[in-house]
């Protein structure tokens, strides 16, 4: 037709970040077909496209009637936004590895087809490694392990999975779980029908913060890159449509612990304890790690013996239901035996067992979080104050401490949170049950 408007096509740029090139990019990402790692959801999307724009034709107006919302799919809540201006951004769909013989011109790999056996540690490890690096998020590229760098490219490296996954297909390589069955290297998975690519979103379970369970350590791939920081449950926003599951492969037991070069031979009392600097605890930490111990760790674990070590044996000795000299923190035969093996009781979630050792008699009974308030004035609050001091986190103080709840007081309390290795929202200056516990105890 002579009237008929000229297109131009080009190649959008790989390293151009106008926003011309980033869509075009996107576009070219979400036409693959589906055996070259297109989204089933986008196929379907554009077929209803094709049927409206047909529809509009033959109705003489040429228009597009208004896309109607998905049945059944509700509109997501609003939610506290992530701070900062990072964030989830879109994922890429399902493919084999990159640099894989068969990682060009082949379909993903079958969901669930694939399920490697794996450990807790191993899961945290692996994504460590992303974190420590610093992985740059992108839905286009690859890191050097052959894994996508968005967030479901995240866990299918941590979970290591035979391919690339995305949100609409991971739960094919685990179970649904509980939110009180939660261990670190679960997931928190959202997955959205009504726009799988940019409305989607899961995040590695490291361990809860607190005995509130109101936050939890988060591994994630997002934007500028991956990392590891205090969340709230279960995210920031759409909080209440993230689903919980568990990888089919993974058991609560140790890496690197069977055949003669590693071995679960007791190495002697001498490994572990102050000075002590050495393999075997790293090989402790890690598996303490894998057992729920995670929240004793700001950093590590690695070589050299310290108090996180120390702490979190003592807490795993206590969930055998051991006291006194056979819960004193410092592992012996029995306790290097029940690690390696994956024998006994896993540590549990902050606070959340009578008898796990702490002398609850002495400890003063949590007045509630309603008490430590601004304009609140309570006997509870003096008593904090004082405890504070005791332990020598009263350095805010100008006067006092008193009965009325001030500013010193929360700054106070946000110190000693910090000194337990927490951050975020789990050392916001408010103390809680486990705040108040750990001061008292």
């Amino acid at each position: 037709m002579d009237g008929a408007p000229v297109f131009e096509e080009f190649e959008p740029e790989s390293d151009c970040d106008c926003p011309g090139c980033i869509q075009r990019r996107r576009d070219l990402a979400l036409g693959l077909p589906v055996r070259l790692g297109g989204h089933p959801a986008a196929h379907g999307a554009r077929r209803a496209l094709v049927l409206a724009a047909a529809a509009g034709t033959v109705l003489g107006g040429g228009q597009v009637p208004p896309a109607a919302a998905t049945p059944g799919v509700p509109r997501a809540p609003a939610g506290p936004a992530v701070p900062g201006d990072d964030g989830p951004g879109p994922q890429g769909g399902t493919s084999a590895l990159y640099g894989a013989p068969d990682a060009l011109g082949a379909p993903g790999p079958a969901a669930g087809s694939a399920v490697r056996a794996t450990t807790r540690a191993e899961i945290l490890q692996r994504a460590g490694k992303w974190v420590a690096a610093k992985v740059p998020y992108s839905m286009d590229a690859f890191w050097s392990d052959g894994y996508r760098q968005d967030c479901s490219g995240f866990v299918s490296m941590a979970w290591d999975l035979g391919g690339n996954e995305w949100t609409g297909s991971l739960s094919a390589y685990a179970v649904r779980i509980t939110k009180a069955q939660l261990k670190p290297g679960d997931i928190l998975l959202f997955h959205n029908p009504a726009n799988p690519q940019n409305g989607s979103h899961v995040t590695i379970f490291g361990g809860w913060t607190d005995a509130s369970r109101m936050s939890y350590t988060a591994y994630e791939q997002a934007r500028p890159h991956a990392r590891k920081r205090t969340t709230p449950y279960a995210y920031w926003s759409n909080a209440g449509r993230y689903l919980a599951y568990r990888y089919k492969g993974v058991t609560d037991g140790t890496p690197g612990v069977s055949g003669p070069s590693t071995g679960t031979r007791y190495p002697g009392a001498g490994s572990f304890g102050p000075g002590a600097d050495n393999k075997y605890v790293t090989r402790l930490g890690k598996a303490l790690v894998g057992r729920g111990g995670g929240r004793f760790y700001s950093t590590g674990p690695g070589p050299r013996w310290g108090d996180a070590d120390r702490r979190a044996t003592q807490a795993f000795q206590r969930a055998q239901g051991w006291t006194g000299a056979d819960a004193d923190g410092l592992p012996g035969p029995t306790t290097w035996s029940y690690l390696m093996k994956g024998k006994g009781r896993d540590i549990p979630a902050a606070g959340a067992v009578a008898g796990s050792g702490v002398a609850h008699g002495k400890v003063p009974a949590y007045p509630g979080r309603g008490v430590f308030r601004p304009g609140q004035s309570s006997p509870s609050i003096e008593k904090l104050g004082r405890q504070l001091v005791k332990k020598g986190f009263g350095k805010h103080y100008a006067e006092g401490p008193g009965p009325r709840w001030s500013e010193s007081d929360r700054r106070n309390v946000e110190a000693f949170q910090r000194a337990q290795g927490w951050r975020g929202v789990a050392a916001d200056g408010y103390p809680g049950p486990e705040t108040w516990r750990r001061l008292f105890s």
